[in-house]
């Protein structure tokens, strides 16, 4: 267990908090590169990406005490994030990038962010994590968020927008046909904020870091408060609204 983790499934009713639990909603999901590919994604945390995801989880360091319990992430993947974090539960379609995640600690339920999975007001915080670019409806998963969120509950979302010079590297790579990228569509800022209003919340405060271009990363970096159309990854806090 991360040793930031605090024990974040108490009061949690006792059937979500078992390790790969719930019904498998996404069978059919072998085709999706996060399937197929889901070694090379996860190495590459431990490669070419490893500066740059220090980089990124240092920017949510100032925010995770006020974050109400229990915390969940939505597209927890292999579980890096999670586990950097101490978020200990997680929902995760991929069978192969979710059982990578059960060996960092993390609590995974396969189904889609999409799906209607647990009670109501079952989370005081969900992170949503490098996932709302491949998403097939973004607005529905914020929905279904806000729904699985306690009254005050808050969402934390980390992410690329379109202004930014990463999300153009990355746009690259999806005209040549990268296994990943293809599939990823990029927000702009004031659409995020737009969505997140639909979908009953209320923006609270944003956190920009990842400001060395890419390719050229290579030194630590600290965050810096408020949207920098420049930043590679944003921070977004969102309260939930009655």
């Amino acid at each position: 267990m991360n040793q930031n983790n605090r024990g974040r499934t108490n009061g949690l009713p006792p059937h979500i908090s078992k390790a790969f639990s719930g019904p498998d909603t996404n069978p059919n999901n072998s085709d999706s590169p996060f399937e197929r590919l889901a070694d090379e994604y996860d190495a590459w945390f431990d490669g070419e990406g490893r500066l740059i995801f220090k980089i990124e989880t240092c920017g949510f360091q100032e925010i995770l005490p006020s974050l109400p319990e229990p915390w969940i992430e939505i597209g927890v993947g292999s579980g890096r994030f999670a586990a950097a974090l101490g978020i200990d539960m997680g929902l995760e379609p991929s069978r192969n990038l979710g059982r990578m995640s059960q060996l960092r600690g993390i609590k995974v339920t396969r189904a889609r962010g999409e799906d209607r999975v647990f009670p109501q007001r079952s989370f005081g915080t969900a992170f949503i994590i490098v996932t709302l670019c491949f998403l097939d409806d973004p607005s529905l998963v914020l929905r279904r968020t806000w729904e699985m969120l306690k009254d005050h509950g808050k969402l934390v979302l980390g992410l690329i927008t379109r202004e930014s010079p990463w999300a153009r590297f990355y746009l690259g790579k999806k005209e040549e046909g990268h296994p990943f990228y293809s599939i990823a569509s990029f927000y702009g800022y004031v659409e995020v904020l737009g969505l997140l209003r639909e979908a009953g919340f209320s923006h609270e405060r944003t956190i920009s870091t990842l400001f060395q271009a890419p390719g050229q990363v290579e030194h630590m970096e600290l965050p810096r408060e408020g949207f920098l159309p420049y930043a590679g990854f944003l921070i977004m806090v969102a309260g939930k609204l009655p």
